[in-house]
């Protein structure tokens, strides 16, 4: 895009604000927040943060070149000051002016949910590139343009601003026309994803996760709800956009969205017939197979996805594809059928071993459930969970999580899961606590095993022919932080040394973390 000067980017700001200074005709470089990344020419903006002010940095990112300066107080400058009464959310608006509102040029397809929202929204992807779309995605996995995969960092969640319209940008420019994009209650909440001119919606579910930042289960779901309100603010396209939700009906948030929301709504279900259901599920050891009735849908749908949970999130995907974009049901179902699955999620681990093994993501209560009960599907011996809790977020769920597994589990193996400054030990009693006033006797059917590579091996260890091991909580992530630093990880290396050990064969080696968050 060609550079541009701050009234420029001012044209079309859609929020109030006022200019302190007289704006100069320097082009904007970049719009930054963190003051060390500062080079001359960028647009500061000042954040509130939790433990600092960006505010008090302003002078440094001056020093450095900043040609103007945004945000909250009534400043008077050496330079350009525009004054707003929500930072983040001018941030966001000025990243989508600097890349020319790329969004306005795409078809924005937002997933939102506590979990499945990377698996639907690789499954929308899939039916979008089998419908011939020209179709990108963004999750917290990676981003996907054309035939290039960027990595977007260690946890990640939905990506900054800056970064978030930078990756729209290169998609327009790359000719693609549809973007699916994954939007976190952290990402929608911290308005990284205001400017991003929705046109469908999809939540797969809203249960207990993230209480630590939201506050509650209502601030949390509010924050989900933004992606719904976004749908009746995107502006009109040349292309056309249908402003389309696609809402849970099996969900307890569907009462609070389907209030919420002013634009047209379709609602899914596995347990009544809504404008998608489904029937004749049918397990089978490639996967599963189910018919799917609704508005204009009468489809046998095939995928080698597991799970009553699966089935919702491909019910998902097929209302915003075929409902919302017009795609042909046989169309979509031959994307579905293509799928192979998505990385760490009900991922198989195969070396020759007579029991199954498998990586999960699930990180949250309800996650644990399911993934739990799908395993207990799958064998007719005894299911082995291994998994922790992470530290500095929500320590309600440390205790349900735990409680879950003793319920569904024949063994539960809590282990570490990011503690970072927080003690693991401390972690772990927690929940070790919480399983036992449940049944769970420590030493036969509860163990508390810190190092996560042991954890596993235990796992393992205890696994009979038939059974089945699971470990959770990672998934596809590559990196553990303890203390303040990220230590390289990965659970599928680790499940494969470990059957690799148990087998006496040559294979991967178990990744080495530290003993404490001191070490």
């Amino acid at each position: 895009m060609t550079p541009q000067t701050l009234l420029q980017l001012l044209k079309e700001f859609p929020l109030p604000f006022e200019v302190h200074g007289i704006p100069t005709d320097e082009k904007i470089r970049a719009v930054i927040f963190d003051s060390r990344n500062v080079q001359p020419g960028d647009m500061f903006v000042a954040l509130p943060g939790v433990s600092s002010d960006g505010h008090k940095f302003i002078p440094t990112a001056i020093e450095k070149g900043a040609s103007c300066v945004v945000g909250t107080m009534d400043l008077r400058l050496r330079v350009p000051f525009i004054k707003v009464d929500n930072s983040r959310r001018a941030m966001a608006y000025l990243c989508a002016a600097l890349e020319g509102w790329p969004a306005r040029s795409l078809t924005v397809i937002g997933v939102t949910g506590t979990d499945g929202k990377t698996t639907t929204s690789s499954l929308i992807h899939r039916i979008l590139l089998q419908a011939g779309l020209k179709a990108g995605m963004i999750s917290t996995v990676n981003a996907v343009i054309g035939d290039e995969v960027l990595d977007t960092g260690f946890h990640v969640t939905t990506p900054d601003s800056p970064d978030l319209q930078r990756y729209l940008r290169r998609m327009v420019d790359a000719g693609l026309t549809h973007v699916v994009l994954e939007a976190t209650s952290h990402g929608l909440a911290q308005e990284r994803a205001t400017g991003c001119e929705f046109d469908i919606g999809v939540v797969t579910n809203i249960t207990h996760e993230h209480l630590d930042y939201h506050g509650s289960y209502e601030e949390y779901r509010a924050a989900k709800g933004r992606l719904f309100e976004f749908l009746s603010e995107t502006r009109e396209k040349k292309q056309g956009n249908p402003r389309l939700a696609v809402l849970n009906r099996d969900d307890q948030s569907y009462e609070f969205l389907h209030e919420l929301t002013r634009v047209s709504q379709v609602a899914y279900s596995l347990a009544s017939d809504r404008d998608v259901a489904v029937s004749e599920i049918q397990y089978t050891r490639e996967g599963m197979t189910f018919r799917v009735r609704g508005e204009r849908i009468d489809q046998l749908v095939r995928s080698r996805l597991v799970g009553d949970y699966n089935v919702s999130n491909i019910l998902a995907a097929l209302a915003a594809t075929v409902l919302g974009l017009g795609i042909l049901p046989k169309v979509a179902a031959e994307g579905i059928a293509a799928l192979p699955g998505i990385p760490g999620r009900m991922e198989r681990i195969e070396l020759g071993q007579d029991f199954s093994a498998i990586v999960d993501f699930a990180h949250t209560p309800n996650a644990l459930k399911v993934a739990l009960e799908q395993a207990r599907k799958m064998t007719h011996g005894k299911v082995i969970a291994v998994f922790g809790s992470a530290g500095l977020r929500d320590r309600e769920k440390r205790r349900m999580m735990a409680e879950v597994s003793v319920g569904l589990a024949d063994f539960t193996i809590l282990t570490a899961e990011d503690p970072r400054t927080e003690s693991l030990e401390g972690i772990l009693a927690e929940m070790a606590s919480a399983a036992e006033s449940r049944g769970g006797v420590e030493g036969k059917t509860l163990y508390r095993v810190p190092d996560r590579g042991e954890a596993i091996r235990l796992g393992v260890k205890l696994a009979s022919s038939g059974d089945l091991v699971i470990a959770c909580g990672k998934g596809h992530e590559q990196s553990m932080c303890f203390g303040e630093t990220e230590y390289p990880w990965d659970d599928c290396t680790a499940m494969k040394a470990a059957l690799a050990e148990r087998l006496g064969i040559r294979g991967e080696r178990m990744p080495e973390l530290p003993k404490s968050k001191n070490d």
